[in-house]
């Protein structure tokens, strides 16, 4: 008998995203041995309509908590499924038609305790969506430490924009914490410290839509620089040097641009870190280009990657600073408010 499977997908606000997601499950391949569990975490929009609209069309679960954050809403998931694997993906995403159908495969293939796949673009996504994916996914961006392909800097962690863990890891472990950001890698990371295997499934595809503007993407990914301080706090084991670099990176940068206005030395420094950002994107913008076949996305390609090193680096500086003036126990915190504006 295969095994049933419980996607688990946290939501707010996210009415129309979600709407896609909807509509891409609605096409999929298999049409049995899986549900859908969206756990609404207080929203104000109409999700309740779009939910309506396909409560006839899917095998959907609903449950509501009242802005408790995505780590208690997918542990309200996991509570509430009848799968024997919970699979979390994010409301951004879609999923192509065989979804279901490989993971199923892999089932049947693999044995393993948790899995994690890649995120990449449809084609039908805008310039700006694709030069985002590329930054993402590229190893000059935080594909060299995410693991977008499985092979990583740093140690592979599922995350929860396309995660599965087993019914029996959960009940061993415990669900997620209540970091906002994070919560998923943490949670990874138990498995692992548990002694469950792990395992990166390579044709497990979701098409990720991420933030979609230059300020959004900012924000997201400064609190992720500052998420990294948080998780080093938890364990020291995701906190590595590596983390570090787009940091170590900021900081040379802003330091040899103060000491350039105010002494002529620091312009010979200067100098060559501009030389070398001039070479990274020239190389962004020809590798970018290639893959999107557009020179529009290869030039906001560029724009995406230094604005990911620079909101990074800031967001795990601004966390190191803060975690000096934090109380014991409380986690150190990055834009909270208007986020996703």
């Amino acid at each position: 008998m295969p095994d049933f499977i419980s996607i688990i997908v946290p939501v707010y606000n996210r009415a129309d995203e979600i709407s896609d997601f909807l509509q891409s499950f609605c096409e999929q391949s298999k049409k049995e041995d899986w549900e859908i569990i969206i756990v609404d975490d207080g929203s104000s929009d109409n999700l309740m309509e779009v939910f309506t609209a396909f409560q006839e069309k899917l095998p959907l679960k609903y449950f509501h908590q009242q802005n408790k954050g995505p780590g208690k809403a997918r542990n309200l998931g996991m509570q509430e499924a009848a799968g024997n694997l919970f699979v979390f993906i994010d409301s951004d995403c879609t999923v192509p038609q065989n979804y279901i159908e490989i993971l199923q495969n892999y089932l049947t293939e693999i044995e393993f305790d948790a899995c994690g796949g890649p995120d990449t673009q449809r084609d039908d996504f805008p310039p700006f969506l694709k030069a985002v994916n590329y930054s993402m996914t590229s190893f000059l961006g935080t594909g060299g430490t995410r693991g977008s392909k499985g092979k990583s800097i740093a140690r592979y962690y599922p995350r929860s924009f396309n995660m599965g863990v087993k019914k029996h890891v959960y009940e061993k472990i415990g669900g997620m914490n209540d970091l906002r950001h994070g919560q998923d890698m943490e949670f990874s990371n138990r498995i692992y410290r548990a002694g469950y295997k792990v395992v990166f499934l390579p044709d497990l595809v979701v098409y990720h839509k991420r933030r979609t503007n230059l300020s959004r993407f900012y924000k997201q990914v400064f609190n992720w620089g500052v998420t990294r301080i948080n998780l080093g706090m938890i364990d020291k084991q995701m906190l590595k040097p590596v983390h570090a670099l787009p940091a170590i990176i900021v900081t040379i940068f802003l330091f040899t641009l103060l000491t350039a206005i105010f002494f002529k030395w620091g312009r010979s420094v200067l100098y060559p870190e501009l030389i070398a950002g001039i070479c990274l994107a020239v190389f962004t913008f020809l590798q970018s280009t290639f893959r999107n076949h557009s020179a529009l996305v290869g030039f906001l390609s560029i724009i995406t990657l230094f604005t990911q090193v620079f909101a990074y680096g800031l967001g795990f500086l601004t966390g190191s600073i803060k975690r000096l003036f934090t109380p014991k126990g409380k986690w150190v915190t990055g834009y909270t408010r208007k986020y996703y504006k």
